[in-house]
């Protein structure tokens, strides 16, 4: 089991006015590229390299590439507002899209659209999605990326619930979670308390 909270003045500042329901559209998704460039940044920095000779203006220099071939998995639609700031930091990573909704009477994913192939895995796959409520979406996603055959999974989200991080710890004890912050609990609807709403809505103004 490897959870990770990000344990950091920045992202407690930023989290706070991301919760804000006085918080507007424009904001709420700067805020959450700023959390997500320091989850990426976290997630990220024990990644394997390969040595790597470079010639400055003055001199050679020997650095270092991340050997790792990396797929980004951004579940539709709430994971789109995070691709953009993983990739900033990830250029080379492939993406891969997930699209899944929540059936409001059950509070089970729903997949309708999936671009995840059948051959050829990834090193490491990183799952993008604002919000883990009850675990649901993240556990279809994970059983996807373990038929492919991808051997290190991460999940990066912004806020948690405890239940749903419960949940996936006991059945994916392999992943590799990396969070901002963890909320207790979940509501009759199955959002997370005290949350921010629905990351998806807000960041898209629907």
């Amino acid at each position: 089991m490897s959870i990770h909270i990000l344990d950091h003045a920045l992202a407690k500042h930023h989290i706070t006015t991301l919760r804000d329901k006085k918080t507007e559209a424009d904001q709420f998704r700067r805020l959450l590229r700023r959390l997500t460039t320091l989850l990426v940044a976290e997630a990220t920095k024990n990644l394997a390299s390969d040595s790597y000779e470079v010639e400055t203006p003055l001199a050679l220099f020997q650095g270092k590439q991340i050997s790792h071939s990396i797929g980004l998995v951004p579940i539709l639609r709430a994971g789109l507002s995070m691709v953009d700031t993983a990739l900033d930091l990830l250029p080379f990573a492939e993406v891969w899209h997930l699209g899944m909704y929540r059936d409001e009477t059950t509070a089970h994913p729903v997949e309708y659209y999936s671009k995840i192939p059948k051959t050829d895995p990834i090193d490491v796959a990183i799952i993008l999605d604002p919000m883990l409520a009850t675990g649901g979406s993240a556990s279809a996603v994970i059983d996807k990326l373990n038929a492919w055959g991808v051997q290190h999974i991460y999940l990066l989200s912004i806020i948690a619930s405890q239940p749903g991080v419960d949940a996936l710890c006991k059945n994916y004890p392999d992943v590799h979670y990396f969070i901002c912050d963890i909320d207790s609990s979940l509501n009759d609807k199955k959002f997370i308390v005290p949350g921010l709403g629905d990351a998806g809505d807000r960041a898209f103004q629907t």
